[in-house]
C-alpha cells in the first residue's frame, strides 16, 4: 500500500523512544495482517468521547480490526456522540475547576469527562426511550441478547436518525453494526445504560436475564478463539487497560488451564498504549513480559508498548495502517 503524508511524516520524523515503539507497532500489526492474521482492539477510557471513531470507523470498513472489547461506556458513548455532538461542551481550563463549578455542571445536565461534558438530557435520554423499547420487546417475547446486540439492532434500525449530528462515516459503532462485528464488553452494567437497565429490572419491568452475561461473553469468545487463531493467529491491540483489556485476554489461559485445551496458541501480537506507569499490583502499568506468567502471551509474541496517551498515538497507527 502506498502511504499517504502522515505515514510519511511518521516514518520520517519518529525514530527513537516512544515514537520509534509507535512505527514498530504499527508495522508489526501491518505484518500480521498481511500474514492473514486477525486482530482485537480493545477500548478502555473514553476513547470513544474522544471521538476516535473518526480513525477507528474506516480501520472497520477497510478489515483492519475483526474483533473488539470495550467497556459499556465506550459502546454507548460513541453514540451519545452521534446523537448529542451539538451539546457538548468543552472545558479547556478543566483543571482550574473549583468543587461548587464542577457541582454547577451538574446541576447543568453535564458530565465531565476531563475536559468535554456530556449532556445528560440530549445523549442519555435521547438514546433511552428507543433502546428501553427495543429491550421491552424482546423481554417480551422471552429473547435474549448480549449489550451490543441491542445497540446494533438500535443503530440499524434507523430510528434515531433524524437526531444525527456528525456524520455517519466517523461512527465506528455504525460502522460495526453494519459489518456484524464481534465485539465483547465486559462488565457492562458499569455503564450509564446498563445502570438504566438495571434500573427497570430493579422495578420489575425487565427481566435481568433479557440481557446476556459477562460469562456468556466468555464462553463465546472462547468458541470465537478457537474457531479463528489458526494460522498466523489473532493479535491484540490494547488501548488503556482495565476490564477491556484484561477480560478478553483471560480467554487463552481459561482455555489451556481449565478447559485443558492444550493446542490453544497463545495472542501472537500485542501491543499496548497507556499512559499509566509501571506500578505494583497494576493490570493497566504492566510490563507485557509478566502476561508470559499468566498464560496470556508466549515468549515469541511480538511485544509493543507506547508510553503515551491514546488519544494521540490511537489515530497515528491506524493512519499508518490505512495508508492516511
Amino acid at each position: 500500500m502506498s502511504k499517504g503524508p502522515v505515514s510519511q511524516f511518521i516514518e520520517h520524523h519518529y525514530r527513537h523512544f516512544n515514537a520509534a515503539a509507535l512505527v514498530d507497532a504499527a508495522k508489526g500489526y501491518e505484518k500480521h495482517l498481511l500474514e492473514g492474521g486477525k486482530m482485537m482492539i480493545t477500548l478502555a477510557g473514553a476513547m470513544s468521547t474522544a471521538e476516535l471513531g473518526i480513525s477507528l470507523a474506516e480501520m472497520i470498513r477497510q478489515d483492519k480490526v475483526q474483533i473488539i472489547s470495550c467497556t459499556g461506556a465506550n459502546l454507548e458513548e460513541d453514540i451519545m456522540n452521534l446523537v448529542a455532538h451539538n451539546h457538548y461542551e468543552r472545558i479547556p481550563n478543566w483543571r482550574d475547576l473549583t468543587p461548587e463549578q464542577e457541582w454547577d455542571l451538574l446541576e447543568r445536565g453535564l458530565n465531565r469527562v476531563t475536559d468535554t461534558c456530556i449532556p445528560e438530557e440530549e445523549a442519555f435520554r435521547r438514546i433511552q426511550k428507543h433502546i428501553h423499547q427495543i429491550w421491552k420487546e424482546a423481554d417480551e417475547k422471552g429473547e435474549r441478547y448480549f449489550p451490543h446486540e441491542y445497540m446494533y439492532k438500535l443503530l440499524l434500525s434507523g430510528v434515531m436518525k433524524e437526531h444525527y449530528q456528525i456524520d455517519e462515516k466517523d461512527s465506528w459503532m455504525i460502522a460495526a453494526a453494519e459489518k456484524n462485528l464481534p465485539i465483547v464488553v465486559g462488565g457492562w452494567e458499569d455503564s450509564t445504560m446498563g445502570n438504566i437497565f438495571a434500573s427497570y429490572v430493579y422495578k420489575g419491568e425487565l427481566k435481568a436475564s433479557t440481557m446476556k452475561s459477562g460469562i456468556e461473553y466468555m464462553v463465546w469468545l472462547a468458541n470465537y478463539y478457537k474457531d479463528n487463531s489458526a494460522g498466523k493467529g489473532i493479535g491484540f491491540f490494547q488501548l488503556g487497560g482495565g476490564i477491556a483489556g484484561d477480560f478478553p485476554i483471560c480467554v487463552v489461559p481459561m482455555m489451556y488451564q481449565d478447559l485443558e485445551m492444550h493446542e490453544i496458541p497463545f495472542w501472537s501480537y500485542f501491543c499496548q498504549i497507556s499512559d499509566s506507569t509501571t506500578s505494583y499490583g497494576s493490570y493497566s502499568g504492566a510490563h507485557p513480559n509478566e502476561k508470559i506468567t499468566w498464560g496470556k502471551l508466549d515468549i515469541h509474541t511480538p511485544k509493543y508498548i507506547i508510553e503515551s496517551d491514546a488519544t494521540i498515538v490511537a489515530p497515528l497507527v491506524f493512519a499508518w495502517l490505512l495508508g492516511w
